[in-house]
């Protein structure tokens, strides 16, 4: 069995953001509802170990919440801050523990992190991630996605080779041609990034889909599951947005057997 848990649901200011003091930022701060560090996902698998996907400047603060010390695989999305933040200090833990980390990402996304980080190879062995990896049993494929005005990412599609299981990881994206859109059919499982409920800003300053855009997206696409992440200080946990069956927020910590 493969186990699925969301150590990361927050955007990439994460909530609360320091400076707010607006209803769901407070909220964050007292009770810790709508508490969300930045955006990862923990795969839990018996063969195949422990697999993150992106690890933000708040990974130690996720590792030491899910009680981890280390971690088998790193997957990295795209080499934006709120998903690389914390290879450094990754890096800095595979030093002491004498212990080689092992990173996945696509070759573009390798090169724009070690032109930032150039020593961060001498503790990380980084892999291309452009073609097809396998983990334990799963099939894992990675592709470009449009990511608006913050240039692009890459979505993760895991097929596992007996089950026939389909799900996607899809953090940070918007405007999605036809043929990105192709990776998204015949899913068992969708995890979609969606900063804002409806996002008042013109589209053209947009980097992430809002939570009406993903509606209208899943009844095309047609997943049988599918739960929202990368959200913003817009979402309130305690309201009810009316969503429709099979679509939910995605809450820190919640776990997901595949």
């Amino acid at each position: 069995m493969t186990k699925l848990i969301f150590r990361g649901t927050g955007d990439s200011m994460s909530v609360p953001r320091i400076y707010c003091e607006c209803e769901v930022c407070e909220e964050a701060r007292d009770t810790q509802e709508n508490r969300r560090y930045r955006s990862s996902l923990q795969l839990e698998d018996q063969e195949a170990g422990t697999v993150w996907i992106d690890c933000g400047s708040d990974f130690a603060k996720q590792l030491e919440m899910a009680s981890l010390r280390e971690i088998d695989t790193l997957l990295i999305t795209h080499a934006h801050f709120d998903h690389i933040g914390g290879l450094v200090e990754w890096a800095d833990a595979c030093r002491w523990t004498k212990k080689r980390g092992q990173a996945y990402a696509p070759t573009e996304v390798i090169k724009e992190i070690l032109d930032r980080f150039p020593w961060l190879n001498r503790q990380i062995e980084f892999h291309s991630f452009d073609t097809l990896i396998m983990l334990g049993k799963w099939r894992a494929y990675s592709w470009r996605v449009n990511h608006g005005k913050n240039g692009y990412a890459y979505a993760f599609r895991f097929e596992h080779s007996e089950t026939n299981c389909k799900w996607v990881y899809c953090s940070d994206s918007i405007g999605l041609t036809d043929e990105q859109q192709q990776h998204l059919a015949d899913l068992d499982l969708l995890v979609l990034g969606t900063s804002f409920y409806e996002e008042p800003f013109a589209y053209e300053t947009r980097s992430v889909y809002d939570v009406v855009e993903a509606i209208e997206l899943i009844q095309k696409w047609k997943p049988k599951q599918t739960f929202l992440t990368h959200m913003s200080h817009d979402i309130d946990l305690r309201r009810d947005y009316k969503l429709p069956d099979h679509l939910q927020f995605a809450r820190t910590g919640m776990s997901i057997s595949l």
